[in-house]
């Protein structure tokens, strides 16, 4: 049987780059792309491209619809993420009721060997004692914090339940946050490595990240489309880094100068809340949110063990990222 990955999100950093990743690897790739997504022109030529929404049944039926004699592997990878932590209707609708659309098609489609289903670290629980962050076998929206973390919990826990029911081939994947180069629609992590920069950033928050090197986040799903095990979880991180350690880098290879303010966490917290209070009052956003500051304030040490054990997972350095990504930027001319 011939082999087809049908991969949704597929305009998008991570979904483009392991679309690249697989063609070049000589796979058959078919992309599941929104109409008239200005994005489009990211997809690889290679890939054939359907177009289509993921609340959409009808659409979602070409999308899987292949020729006889053909084995699919759906990476399903696109969702809505916010920053806002609020309930949003259409982050549930597309996160949670598309993934729910997804696993409905996997299994009336019987050419259907294998879904990996992209989530996040966000989906979750963060341990109490702030020891390192490992796998969990269900999940709950109630014991993470956000709208986006809440709907990846929801659609997670319809993956296993559809692999423990239905029998469905799925596993899971958890990426923690993402950069590197090719980031054309410039993410929230790019958007930060620019400001740096450009010295647009007077002052940095005394915090952490976990970032991956997109290509090793798209390789991560390729393996675990190979070798990812029937309801398992696997997560994707990288080593925790400071935003202080982060800005050095970032300032070593583009020889900008670093940002040399750090406002402590409860300071940064104290002054994000009279921030969104301002903002509100003047129908703007703020520049800073409580929220952000708790993404830099929260565990974000990720045990990526397993993944390593049973796929084969790597991540390159964070140096070796920043440096890829900044020659990037000059090439691309987002950057002198």
């Amino acid at each position: 049987m011939k082999k087809m990955y049908l991969i949704t999100g597929a305009a998008g950093f991570l979904g483009g780059t392991v679309c690249r990743q697989l063609i070049a690897q000589g796979e058959r790739v078919r992309a599941f792309v929104l109409p008239n997504d200005p994005a489009m022109k990211f997809v690889p030529k290679e890939a054939e491209t359907v177009t289509g929404d993921l609340c959409d049944k009808e659409s979602l039926e070409r999308f899987f619809d292949v020729p006889e004699g053909f084995q699919t592997v759906v990476l399903h990878i696109a969702s809505i993420v916010t920053v806002d932590p609020s309930y949003n209707k259409k982050v549930i609708d597309v996160n949670v009721g598309g993934t729910r659309n997804i696993i409905d098609l996997c299994l009336s489609h019987k050419e259907c060997v294998k879904l990996v289903y992209c989530s996040s670290t966000g989906a979750i629980p963060e341990t109490s004692d702030g020891s390192a962050i490992k796998e969990v076998g269900s999940f709950d929206a109630d014991r993470v914090v956000g709208c986006y973390s809440q709907s990846k919990a929801l659609a997670t826990q319809l993956v296993l339940d559809a692999a423990e029911k239905y029998g469905l081939d799925a596993c899971v994947v958890h990426p923690s946050g993402i950069m590197g180069p090719e980031d054309y629609a410039v993410g929230e992590t790019t958007g930060t490595l620019l400001k740096i920069i450009k010295g647009e950033m007077p002052m940095g928050i005394d915090g952490s990240f976990n970032l991956c090197d997109v290509r090793d986040l798209a390789r991560g799903i390729i393996l675990a489309a190979d070798k990812g095990k029937k309801g398992e979880c696997y997560i994707l991180g990288n080593d925790e880094v400071s935003f202080r350690d982060f800005s050095r880098l970032v300032s070593d290879e583009s020889g900008c100068k670093p940002v040399k303010m750090f406002l402590p966490l409860k300071l940064a917290d104290l002054m994000a809340g009279l921030m969104e209070k301002k903002a509100a009052r003047k129908g703007e956003k703020p520049l800073m949110t409580r929220f952000s500051v708790y993404n830099l304030a929260r565990n974000n040490n990720f045990d990526s063990t397993k993944a390593k054990r049973e796929l084969g997972y790597t991540t390159r350095s964070y140096r070796e990222t920043i440096h890829d990504e900044i020659s990037w930027l000059r090439l691309s001319g987002k950057i002198a």
